[in-house]
């Protein structure tokens, strides 16, 4: 039973409440850049059972916060150099 790329036809959305905050993971990049990093639950569904085991199958809707704790000053750059998307902005 493999649902790649959606939902299973008999999915049921699980309430849930989080026993524990998640932690944040701190990580140094070789840059000499920190960044934290900590996983946000969205959504749990259960779509029915493991043929073989007979075991409940859960999938997890989740989304990774990111946020930026030091970086170096040479690698902050400002200004006109910056890529632009077609309306002028950063983004793409």
């Amino acid at each position: 039973m493999v649902f790649q790329g959606g939902l299973p036809e008999n999915g049921e959305i699980v309430n849930f409440e989080i026993e524990e905050e998640p932690k944040w993971v701190k990580v140094k990049l070789e840059d000499g850049s920190v960044i934290q990093i900590k996983m946000e639950i969205v959504a749990i569904i259960r779509g029915g059972n493991d043929p073989n085991t007979g075991l409940p199958i859960y999938m997890v809707q989740a989304t990774n916060i990111i946020r930026m704790n030091s970086v170096p000053k040479e690698l902050i750059k400002k200004g006109s150099n910056q890529p632009k998307g077609a309306d002028g902005t950063l983004y793409r």
